[in-house]
């Protein structure tokens, strides 16, 4: 398949590519890291939903769930802190690893940081899947998260320097389209455990890790290092072979001299932190930072981590409540790859301003509905409110899919400079995984305090960030990775004033 070069409006210089063999299979087996980190989040809401699983290690919840009062509100039924800390634990671990994974991935690359990732997702996966006591289930989620930690550290970069700068969205996207798979196959695998006779059903759902945990590693194994991250830390011949390799031309001097350009920079910043929070970084640091909160404020963790929770709230019963959730999960994927065709088309910014405006009116007629129709101690939502929630969450879940949850990790991944981009993106993974954990342990409570006010809560939120998006997320489509600052930055009616 040829691939044209293009213009960049910054330098003139035109960079020659084909989509290569090795550039696409090396996207696939990268992209796994986002299979593992889908499997995790769509796992766990599942699992916390099986009697089996409540008995073992929450009776107090397990005991709740099976008393049908008229004093326990359909909402707080489920309002548990150590609950939530099973789903959190492995978020807030992310977080802490996130910190550690920026130097590692400077230092050993991002193909020795994914095969770290790998590791860590497979000793986490045993542990959590053999647990007998609650310890034992939540130090392997903390295992599991220093895993997703190192792996969004990494394979984001790692996709975005790989990839030929005219599909660079789309194979970046890659990442969360395996993010949504990964979602889509835990919703299944936690309805067909669900039915397993013998209460181990919640093992089985956890130990499906394993099959993502192994293809990563093995991914690790098999792919080349970048090329920016090769000439980074001083491999410039190895660096120019891989590049010639993935491009499949052989005229790579431009983009080669571009690269080598900013690895020296990159190698003259001692402290990449640091120089993170200097004038010059501000726009890249300011965006990468408000995309993670408003991606976690839309709501979509919330409804994602618990949708088999939510819609056993709202009256479904625990087989139909895990089938709702297997719809969502396959309205994730379809509608992740809807972004993969049109990013590097219709560009970022039209994605995502028309999800702001899909997500807004969703919930707030999910708010509507479930106010008007759902009261506090009924038993449950009549079948055609229910149904309009359902497709409701799913439209909801579509625009976010298409727009803020690829492009939350894009964008970031994209924008900054060679010499800050692992300290950037470990802010940014940094900044997801807190607002992640803040919303994964807060929800359930929140639902509970809130009630149906939670779903006008989160589209006050998508309103702010249509806003932001209208001043102040500037089109990245078609830019060289090492031409930003020029290119797009510098022309910003706003960010311009940073870049002296």
């Amino acid at each position: 398949m040829a691939g044209g070069g293009f213009t960049t409006g910054s330098s003139d210089v035109v960079f020659e590519a084909r989509i290569t063999a090795a550039v696409v299979i090396s996207c696939i087996m990268a992209a796994t890291g986002g299979l593992m980190f889908g499997y995790d989040v769509g796992i766990s809401g599942g699992v916390t939903s099986m009697p089996s699983f409540l008995q073992k290690f929450f009776p107090d919840v397990y005991k709740r769930t099976q008393e049908h009062t008229v004093l326990e509100s359909n909402y707080c039924k489920y309002d548990n802190q150590k609950l939530q800390l099973f789903t959190s634990s492995l978020y807030l671990a992310a977080l802490v690893a996130s910190m550690i994974a920026s130097p590692v991935t400077r230092k050993l690359g991002r193909k020795q940081t994914m095969l770290l990732a790998g590791i860590l997702f497979i000793v986490g996966t045993v542990l959590s899947a053999s647990a007998g006591k609650l310890i034992l289930l939540i130090f392997g989620r903390i295992l599991l998260g220093c895993g997703v930690g190192f792996a969004n550290q990494a394979v984001p970069v790692f996709l975005s320097e790989i990839a030929p700068t005219r599909i660079r969205g789309a194979l970046n996207i890659m990442f969360q389209l395996n993010i949504t798979i990964g979602i889509f196959i835990a919703n299944l695998v936690n309805w067909f455990t669900s039915k397993i006779k013998g209460g181990y059903g919640w093992r089985v759902s956890l130990a499906g890790a394993i099959i993502p945990a192994v293809m990563l590693t093995m991914g690790s194994l098999i792919v080349d290092d970048t090329p920016n991250s090769l000439i980074e830390r001083g491999f410039e011949e190895k660096g120019k072979a891989v590049l010639r390799k993935i491009r499949g031309v052989e005229n790579i001097e431009p983009e080669f001299e571009d690269i080598l350009r900013a690895s020296k920079v990159a190698n003259e910043v001692k402290s990449p932190f640091k120089d993170l929070v200097k004038s010059h970084n501000r726009p890249p640091l300011i965006i990468a930072i408000c995309m993670q909160v408003f991606q976690q404020c839309t709501g979509i963790n919330a409804i994602m981590f618990y949708a088999p929770v939510l819609f056993s709230t709202l009256g479904f019963h625990n087989d139909a409540s895990l089938y709702s959730s297997v719809i969502t999960g396959g309205v994730n994927v379809l509608c992740t790859l809807v972004s993969v065709y049109f990013v590097d088309k219709a560009g970022r910014r039209v994605l995502l301003l028309e999800a702001c405006v899909q997500m807004f009116v969703s919930q707030v007629v999910i708010g509507i509905v479930l106010g008007a129709k759902l009261q506090d101690h009924s038993d449950s939502l009549s079948k055609g409110y229910a149904m309009l929630v359902v497709v409701m969450v799913c439209t909801f879940v579509a625009s976010f899919a298409w727009s803020w949850g690829p492009l939350g990790w894009l964008i970031p991944s994209e924008t900054f400079p060679l010499e800050t981009r692992s300290a950037g993106q470990s802010v940014t993974v940094f900044t997801n995984m807190l607002f992640t954990f803040l919303i994964a342990q807060a929800f359930l409570s929140l639902l509970c305090l809130f009630k149906f006010g939670i779903f006008l809560f989160f589209s006050a939120w998508v309103f702010v960030m249509g806003v932001f998006t209208v001043f102040l997320i500037p089109e990245t489509k078609n830019i060289p990775i090492e031409d930003m600052a020029e290119t797009v930055w510098k022309q910003h009616w706003f960010w311009r004033r940073f870049m002296h």
